[in-house]
């Protein structure tokens, strides 16, 4: 039982990481539109659709190399902050090169534009980063056994019975 609350915890946590994922993405390409002085002000409906789809997007092509980290994690029982991090940064790494054409005659990538390779990877740092905050913290805690009650200490020998007990004979 519990893990099944446990995979509604990382499904939660991959959706949330992916939404900031998104946001950032759509909102570092779209700075240098909103930095320019004579432009007016955007449709807020427009951004919402432009942040949906950037989810969309981050969500789509994350999902395999996230649920790898996941697995990892989760088998080992890493918990660290710095881990998810830079597990996230890589995922965000593997999804811009995902897109890239490679060469195989010359064994590189074709096309790499570096700004758009740092935004993908900070968003993958910081989406790293929320998921942790959200599912990283406990990986691996649904396997622990859990707590026995522990039972109140025995009563003093010269004490009066509990109010609820039987009348001894």
């Amino acid at each position: 039982m519990a893990l099944i609350g446990r995979l509604f915890v990382i499904l939660f946590g991959f959706f949330a990481a992916c939404l900031v994922a998104g946001m950032i993405v759509v909102a570092a390409v779209l700075f240098p539109e909103f930095s320019d002085l004579g432009i007016r002000p955007v449709d807020q409906d427009a951004i919402n659709v432009v942040i949906g789809f950037g989810f969309i997007f981050v969500s789509g092509f994350a999902l395999l190399p996230a649920m790898i980290v996941v697995l990892i994690t989760e088998a080992f029982y890493i918990r660290g902050a710095l881990t998810y991090a830079v597990g996230g940064g890589i995922v965000g790494l593997a999804c811009y090169l995902g897109l890239i054409p490679f060469d195989t005659e010359t064994l590189r990538f074709d096309g790499i534009v570096r700004r758009h390779l740092e935004i993908m990877t900070g968003a993958g740092i910081v989406a790293g980063a929320i998921y942790w905050m959200i599912a990283g913290r406990n990986a691996g805690a649904w396997r622990e056994p859990r707590r026995p009650l522990r039972l109140p200490p025995p009563l003093p020998a010269h004490s009066p019975p509990p109010p609820d007990s039987p009348p001894s004979s």
